[in-house]
């Protein structure tokens, strides 16, 4: 049985980390012209943060399903980032988190924050055996996310186009160039970081 880990995969330095999220142009061209979210925007609902480029380019399949049309690159505070992850709670019950059901139902009830693993992908979009984390910020956190943690807003949509047209032309080993550095961070307790030199 393959056994999947659970990894953040990610840019980011001491102070940053970057974020990717997919939205219709309505939302992420005045986001980029503000560098910072604003009306359409909505504070009201769950917004979903992912520091995996390739995890979201195969669920936004490649910035060209409707309403997903533009790439954004967030750079978020790593004290955002790392004061969210302590708020969260998981979108389904793991027995090695929490002591029952009940308690993790009533935490989720509650929580600011979730958090779901889903499979890493590859850049052709294929499954691979590490999960990436996906983080969903409630109603009760978004102000802080737009207001204090977000740092820089950039538009990542011509690199996401570029890969694509190189992957479509079979140019795999060129598209892989382009890919942003990435380092590790892994989470070896729930949300306790080691990074991976």
């Amino acid at each position: 049985m393959e056994i999947h880990t659970n990894e953040i995969r990610a840019e980011y330095d001491s102070k940053s980390i970057t974020l990717y999220q997919a939205y219709a142009k309505a939302i992420a061209l005045p986001a980029i012209q503000h560098n910072r979210f604003v009306p359409p925007f909505s504070m009201q609902r769950m917004t979903w943060i992912k520091p995996s480029f390739l995890w979201l380019m195969e669920r936004s399949n490649w910035g060209r399903k409707s309403g997903q049309e533009m790439i954004l690159a967030i750079r978020m505070t790593r004290q955002g980032w790392e004061e969210a992850l302590s708020q969260a709670v998981l979108t389904t019950y793991d027995p090695s988190v929490y002591r029952s059901y009940d308690e993790w139902a009533t935490q989720f009830e509650q929580a600011r924050v979730h958090v779901q693993w889903d499979p890493e992908r590859t850049l052709r979009g294929k499954s691979l055996p590490i999960n990436s984390i996906q983080v969903g910020l409630s109603r009760q956190i978004i102000e802080q996310y737009v207001n204090e943690w977000t740092m820089e807003i950039r538009d990542a949509t011509p690199l996401v186009r570029k890969i694509y047209a190189l992957l479509q032309a079979g140019k795999e080993a060129k598209a892989k160039t382009f890919l942003f550095v990435k380092c590790h961070l892994r989470y070896l307790a729930m949300f306790t970081v080691e990074k991976l030199e």
